[in-house]
């Protein structure tokens, strides 16, 4: 989940600011990246509902060259042509795996201070595959595609992925009951790669029910692996157990690229006013500094974050502070220093 680069070495780093509060959380975040001791190289590249309004394409091939030929990218937010920007480059990159952790902060009204969780959302297949939807005479159709090969993919990352963090479980979700061929085969194969792993427990949980023992018993759970749409719908869940969207990164791994974003949208009912929680975007960039393999710094800027809402001194809006999106910047780049 690594690469192989060393704290000698320039990191080439795409950035991709998108619509609405991107541009802000993206800024207060390279300013924190930059009190770390690493050398950043960015480029800039442009992509959303500005970018389709300025240049008739919501992700011009010069946006996707940039994220091709970088270490990593770090995107902020996607308005309405989210689909057209985020999906098309996860296809693009091929990045196969969405990671979506969730966890307990302080002062945030988490459901429980317990909750420390991966949900693992196999990013390629199921029903996000645009061309495997159609108009009929009826209304529309949309096919579902669950293959072998990107099923043991996921699966099998999702299992690393707890061998590697110290997990000693993985659940696997899916509608076997209903869905007997489709998830039948997802099943089988969830069993059939954790073979591979006999020091780490197996379980699996039809998806409507895991949506409830997320709510129930979410202190349960530590690698959640799934296909695309319940992946989608459980992470979103997952985010409303811990504080809401404000607080959530994520991250797209592909075997030739990742791409790294908070998962709040770019939320244009309060853009341009200085004061959206640019925390979800840093620990984003936490993720991508542990893809990077630079886990001091990962560590140093995870704890910085940790302290600013224990002390609950320097927050904004949303969790009920009155910090601007800079002033929650400067004060963990205070205590980066």
């Amino acid at each position: 989940m690594s690469t192989s680069k060393t704290k000698e070495n320039k990191y080439k780093i795409a950035i991709v600011p998108g619509d609405g509060i991107g541009s802000e959380v993206m800024e207060a975040t390279i300013s924190v990246l930059n009190e770390l001791d690493i050398d950043f190289d960015y480029i800039y590249g442009e992509a959303g509902d500005a970018c389709l309004e300025k240049t008739g394409t919501a992700l011009p091939q010069e946006t996707i060259d940039i994220v091709r030929n970088s270490d990593a990218c770090l995107f902020g937010a996607a308005g309405e042509t989210a689909a057209d920007v985020i999906v098309k480059l996860r296809q693009e990159m091929k990045m196969f795996a969405n990671l979506r952790p969730v966890k307990s902060y302080p002062n945030t009204n988490a459901l429980s201070e317990n909750i420390d969780f991966m949900i693992v959302r196999e990013n390629t297949e199921g029903l996000y595959i645009a061309d495997k939807e159609e108009f009929t005479d009826e209304g529309a159709i949309a096919k579902r595609v669950i293959t072998r090969e990107a099923e043991e993919r996921i699966i099998d990352y999702a299992f690393q992925y707890a061998k590697d963090n110290g997990k000693s479980k993985v659940t696997g979700v899916h509608k076997a009951n209903v869905l007997k061929k489709s998830d039948g085969l997802f099943k089988d194969i969830f069993y059939e790669v954790g073979e591979k792993y006999p020091d780490i427990e197996k379980e699996d949980f039809y998806v409507d029910a895991t949506a409830m023992y997320l709510i129930t018993q979410p202190e349960n759970f530590e690698v959640i692996v799934t296909t695309n749409l319940f992946g989608d719908i459980l992470s979103d869940e997952g985010a409303g157990l811990v504080g809401g969207l404000g607080l959530i990164p994520s991250a797209n791994i592909g075997n030739d690229g990742a791409l790294f974003e908070p998962v709040h949208g770019s939320a244009p009912d309060i853009a341009g006013k200085g004061i959206a929680n640019p925390i979800a975007m840093m620990l984003s960039a936490v993720m991508m500094l542990r893809y990077l393999g630079e886990n001091e710094s990962a560590d140093k800027l995870d704890s910085a974050i940790l302290k600013v809402l224990t002390e609950a001194k320097v927050l904004t809006g949303d969790l009920s502070g009155s910090a601007t999106t800079m002033e929650v910047a400067d004060e963990i780049k205070n205590l980066i220093k």
